[in-house]
């Protein structure tokens, strides 16, 4: 598939959407977040589109995230686009999870930042065995954010605390464990499902005849840990409970926790924790007032420069050590601003 970044098309009884960067693992780029949501509100007015179904271009990512060299750019030039990024992205992401038709996320290969945005809110996610799942913006001086904080803290037990700091990465079953897939699908049957999609009276059956099992989770081996230690009350609590316990898993975890900015691991606690008792809307609000903070912050831009750029994956994060983030500085990332995200 060739030309736009994004293609639409309507079949049948469907709105196909083809996020098309193969090359780029189908990151999303503000002038992608610019065409789809106009789309969708299209569809959502049509009466002959029954529903929305959403692939990735290629077989590697369904939507690996943002086009962050793009925002590091941006940020680096003290560029308001940056800004505008996330808040035209974050208002897509609140019609997705309002839309008024069934919306299919068809999440087969790497799944993570931007592209759970596109994804994980929507009514219907089918997983293949190609997903790969994450928010690990912790990494690279971000936060969980596309909706972080409303979903994460849903997931069952302290799946969502565990899986926002650390960066977790699922594979299929541990998605339909988690919650966040909905349906699982060979990625062999995808364009049968599609085609099928296109055509069904009944999204349900149609979903349900194409569905197979994803089999056993191998987090459900971890849930009692992970509940447990991920249940203390903040970062510094979190990692001495698993240092306390000191077994294999708990100090591989501490050790993956100890890598992470230690700003992002504050600011993600808090967001998750408030999240859990905010309606849709304050979360995307919330996030949007501590991306502003990040824009004219240091990890974030620390981080892209080891991970994606000189790729050293050496980040000097600054505060470096947990002990010396100022939990006053934490706090103000929540603070009002003077333009609020307008939902």
């Amino acid at each position: 598939m060739t030309g736009s970044d994004i293609v639409f098309e309507r079949r049948g009884v469907a709105g196909l959407v083809t996020l098309n960067r193969p090359k780029a693992l189908n990151a999303l780029t503000l002038a992608m977040v610019r065409e789809l949501h106009p789309q969708l509100r299209a569809w959502a007015e049509d009466p002959e589109v029954r529903h929305v179904v959403v692939t990735g271009a290629g077989d590697r990512a369904f939507c690996a995230g943002g086009d962050i060299r793009q925002l590091y750019d941006w940020g680096r030039a003290a560029d308001p686009t940056f800004l505008d990024f996330y808040r035209e992205e974050y208002l897509l992401n609140s019609y997705i999870k309002r839309y008024p038709k069934p919306y299919v996320a068809v999440m087969d290969g790497i799944t993570m930042g931007g592209g759970v945005g596109v994804s994980v809110h929507g009514s219907h996610r089918i997983a293949t065995e190609r997903l790969t799942f994450a928010m690990p913006e912790t990494g690279i001086g971000l936060f969980p954010d596309v909706g972080g904080s409303y979903f994460l803290p849903r997931c069952p037990g302290r799946l969502g605390m565990f899986f926002g700091l650390t960066g977790h990465r699922l594979k299929a079953a541990d998605a339909c464990h988690a919650g966040i897939a909905t349906h699982y699908a060979e990625s062999s049957r995808l364009a049968e499902l599609v085609d099928a999609l296109a055509r069904c009276d009944d999204l349900e059956t149609c979903l349900r005849d194409h569905a197979g099992d994803a089999g056993a989770a191998p987090l459900e081996a971890d849930r009692d840990r992970i509940d447990r230690h991920f249940a203390a009350p903040g970062v510094a609590a979190i990692m001495q409970s698993l240092a306390d316990e000191g077994d294999d898993w708990c100090l591989k975890t501490l050790d993956i926790l100890r890598a992470k900015s230690p700003t992002s691991l504050e600011i993600t606690w808090r967001q998750l924790a408030r999240g859990g008792e905010l309606s849709f809307e304050d979360c995307m609000r919330m996030e949007y007032r501590i991306v502003n903070r990040i824009f004219t912050g240091h990890d974030f831009y620390e981080g892209i420069r080891a991970v994606v750029i000189e790729k050293d994956n050496r980040p000097a994060w600054h505060p470096a050590a947990l002990k010396n983030v100022d939990a006053a500085e934490i706090e103000r990332y929540f603070a009002m601003v003077d333009n609020e995200l307008p939902l």
